[in-house]
């Protein structure tokens, strides 16, 4: 019984996530194959708008591991949970702020940045950079209210 529901929790973030890249490859107009290369400035940089806290020059790579490892793993949400979609469209509009959940996802990034720097001693931190101390995970741990655990 417990094999068959890790089957099925293993099927259905593999859905979530190719969701995910195919929203975020329909709202960029780009191929899943591009701008894919590793961290450190050497990748395509992503044509996004509206990225206040992220770099603007941040690669579709480096974005999708953030928006995954960050947010669908540390807080259990999918896409919509921040993104609004699209005015008569199923698609999601990355660049709108009409959901507040994004300006408090901001919030939290700017308050794991500044924890881990006055704390850790991390010069320049980064969201999705594993030296990180504390992350989304650290108090969410896969729940979007971390009290209510």
């Amino acid at each position: 019984m417990r094999f068959k529901r890790k089957i099925a929790v293993a099927g259905l973030l593999i859905v979530m996530v190719w969701i995910c890249s195919a929203a975020t490859t329909a709202a960029t107009g780009r191929s899943p194959g591009k701008g894919s290369g590793g961290s450190g400035g050497n990748a395509e940089p992503g044509p996004y708008s509206n990225l206040r806290v992220l770099p603007a020059d941040i690669s579709s790579k480096d974005l999708q591991k953030i928006m995954i490892d960050d947010f669908e793993d540390g807080l259990g949400v999918a896409c919509n949970f921040c993104h609004a979609p699209e005015k008569d469209s199923v698609h999601l509009d990355f660049a709108s702020d009409a959901k507040p959940e994004k300006e408090i996802a901001r919030a939290m990034m700017r308050m794991t940045l500044a924890v881990n720097k006055k704390f850790f001693s991390i010069r320049r931190p980064l969201l999705g950079d594993p030296s990180l101390g504390i992350t989304c995970n650290t108090c969410h741990r896969g729940t979007v209210f971390p009290d209510r655990r």
